[in-house]
């Protein structure tokens, strides 16, 4: 079976995210004064193989420990999971 995925990685809470400072800086600049909290992460989208939803949560969490997200300073979630159909 066949799933489209999307990852989100972001920064844990307390680690210094110096794009998101400058981001938020630089917003009212541009009129956009109520933002406030900016903080900037990676999304990942992606196709993967699995038996059921429940290996390919398996699998993409492991592959977000080993490779999409640094575990000491990020944390990652699984924004979406749905099933390929055809």
């Amino acid at each position: 079976m066949k799933f489209d995925a999307m990852v989100e990685v972001k920064l844990r809470p307390g680690i210094a995210d110096p794009q998101g400072a400058t981001i938020e800086r630089a917003l009212p600049a541009l009129g956009f004064e109520e933002v406030s909290g900016v903080r900037v992460g990676k999304a990942f989208r992606f196709q993967i193989d699995a038996q059921d939803v429940g290996a390919a949560a398996e699998v993409i969490d492991e592959m977000c420990k080993r490779l999409l997200a640094n575990p000491v300073i990020e944390d990652s979630l699984v924004i979406e999971l749905n099933p390929i159909d055809g």
